[in-house]
């Protein structure tokens, strides 16, 4: 059973985000707050769960949290901050969208959320100074692999993960010949030959190593 509470504050918030090492497509946050009797059986890391169990919690998730929000990060924006700063960036930008102010922040991975506040950057969100002080106001704590151990991570990582899942599929509709709606934007082999044959898009991550380097070796007979 995952854990319903780390801090021992009513308004405790997870965050987490998926689509960290796909060459496509955004990297997509989630925060959720949820109310102290909620329990679900099958809520667990979204990595753990199959596609329709996912698609079953997303309205259930919705529908009892105190409060939710999602967030997608496009790739101009990671091209230019890097795909940490950019997780990172989302997770901020869902907090300020909260229609509960947590109390405290429990993220998943190693990296404070506080960490990397206010960048300066031409694409997304410009925090101003009051986000910027409210977000270093929330007492926050990182756990590693806390969407396995803690509800509210697991409920974020669940809606980062569906509708992250659902913008790939429409932008499947644009640009077919990569099968988006399959491999959600991940470096699958299909996917890289795809990039081979047809190039990039706008939808591809340029700072990311789009094609595997080919190493020749010449081999000669003595």
């Amino acid at each position: 059973m995952l854990q319903k509470n780390f801090s021992g504050y009513v308004f405790e918030t997870g965050t987490d985000e998926a689509g960290r090492g796909c060459l496509a497509g955004p990297v997509t946050a989630a925060a959720v707050i949820l109310p102290a009797d909620f329990e679900h059986s099958f809520l667990n890391d979204s990595k753990q769960l199959s596609e329709k169990i996912r698609e079953s919690l997303k309205p259930i998730i919705e529908e009892n949290a105190v409060c939710f929000a999602v967030t997608h990060l496009h790739p101009d924006e990671i091209d230019e901050i890097n795909i940490l700063n950019a997780s990172m960036k989302g997770m901020q930008e869902c907090i300020l969208k909260l229609k509960q102010i947590p109390e405290f922040i429990i993220v998943d991975g190693n990296r404070s959320l506080n960490a990397k506040l206010g960048l300066k950057n031409t694409f997304g969100k410009q925090f101003s100074a009051t986000e910027i002080d409210l977000l270093k106001s929330i007492p926050n704590q990182s756990i590693i692999k806390g969407d396995s151990k803690f509800l509210s991570i697991a409920a974020a990582s669940v809606l980062a993960k569906t509708y992250r899942d659902e913008f790939m599929n429409e932008i499947h509709k644009e640009f077919p010949m990569y099968n988006w709606k399959k491999n959600k934007g991940y470096p699958t082999k299909e996917h890289r030959e795809a990039i081979r044959k047809y190039g990039t898009t706008k939808y591809h991550r340029m700072s990311f190593r789009l094609l595997p380097e080919q190493l020749e070796l010449e081999f000669f007979e003595q």
